[in-house]
């Protein structure tokens, strides 16, 4: 896709703002701010999570973080996750209108159901918009992520370094193809992989619904199809990574064979420190959450929003403004980067055999 790339500075986590924050419930937060001289907020934000399945940031991380980021704020929001079901999602975003939100997030199962739930919520004048994921065609007034074809990179040169300069056959294990961040990291990655001569693509197929229940048994299948000669595996997420894992570990391949992921989540975190999983790629939530808020408050106080480029939607023919932000590849030698930011507990990874692995890691 012909996309305009631009990297915001990791400075929008810091959102200050003066308003007073009031208190909230579990997926509710902020309040109406008052006193000091402050203008107070007038609108409601809803934002709306994908599933619970594809990834374990989503209510481990970007939920809690975005609850104490708005309430901070002072900004009133109602926070939900549609659990996977594109209908749910289109329930939640009409109880959402109905509720009275001014500016609603998404992050779209698919681009068409997608594009149904901003279309309504425009005709409405309920400002929307693209959280994590663009809804290709769709009418969101603002676009916020990290840079996913630089994911994909990051993902192919991880690989393409662990597997070094010998002959090897890859397979792609990639997201859902009605995720169009899918799409870009898998161009990324092959951006990067398909220059090297030395590896050859055995086999490639996207996951639908990034389910990895269904990763492991077409990585089976793979790995059957081409007798176990396989060295490499670009995964497009943790979970991913791990569905690949586990079949590997079954045939006594685990550790000899590099496999990537991404959302450097405990489980990845794990694999790496083992050294079952070569890399994954760290998107810092509080980066993303922040830029969520900052937007969010300023179009609920009718301010002019602030992005820092944009993002081609060749489906809508359109340039959508945009906020991308950089990902941080993770290896073994900087493992413990989003255990020391918060990201993830370190009680979290370091289990059982792992907590001597943390050890060494120097992880506490």
């Amino acid at each position: 896709m012909g996309r305009k790339r631009y990297v915001a500075l990791a400075g929008v986590v810091g959102v200050t703002l003066a308003l007073t924050a009031c208190g909230g419930s579990d997926s509710s937060s902020g309040g109406s701010g008052s006193g000091g001289g402050s203008t107070a907020a007038k609108g409601k934000v809803g934002v709306i999570l994908p599933d619970t399945k594809s990834s374990a940031r989503w209510e481990s991380a970007d939920r809690p973080q975005l609850e104490k980021a708005f309430k901070e704020a002072g900004i009133d929001a109602v926070i939900q996750n549609a659990e996977g079901d594109a209908s749910r999602m289109q329930t939640i975003a009409d109880q959402m209108l109905t509720q009275g939100v001014t500016v609603l997030a998404i992050v779209n199962l698919d681009s068409d159901s997608g594009k149904a739930i901003e279309d309504k919520a425009k005709a409405q004048g309920v400002k929307t918009i693209d959280y994590d994921r663009l809804t290709l065609g769709g009418s969101a007034d603002y676009y916020i992520s990290f840079d996913n074809t630089k994911v994909g990179e990051l993902q192919g040169t991880g690989l393409a370094t662990c597997l070094g300069d010998k002959d090897a056959n890859i397979v792609f294990l990639n997201g859902a193809p009605t995720d169009n961040n899918a799409t870009l990291f898998a161009a990324g990655a092959h951006k990067v992989l398909d220059a090297k001569s030395n590896y050859k693509k055995v086999a490639e197929q996207a996951v639908p619904k990034w389910d990895n229940q269904q990763a492991a048994t077409i990585f089976e299948g793979m790995y059957t199809k081409n007798k176990g000669n396989i060295q490499g595996v670009l995964a497009a997420n943790d979970g991913l990574g791990n569905a690949a894992i586990s079949i590997l570990r079954k045939n006594g391949q685990a550790g000899k064979v590099p496999v990537t992921g991404q959302d450097a989540t405990a489980q990845g975190l794990q694999n790496i420190l083992d050294g079952s999983q070569c890399m994954t790629v760290y998107k810092p939530a509080t980066a993303e959450v922040g830029a969520l808020v900052e937007l969010a408050t300023g179009l609920v106080k009718g301010q002019p929003a602030k992005a820092t480029g944009t993002t081609r939607d060749e489906t809508g023919k359109r340039d959508v403004p945009s906020v991308l932000l950089d990902p941080v590849a993770i290896t073994k030698d900087n493992v413990k980067t989003p255990i020391d930011d918060g990201a993830v507990a370190s009680a979290d990874v370091c289990t059982g055999k792992y907590a001597a692995l943390c050890k060494t890691a120097g992880i506490s």
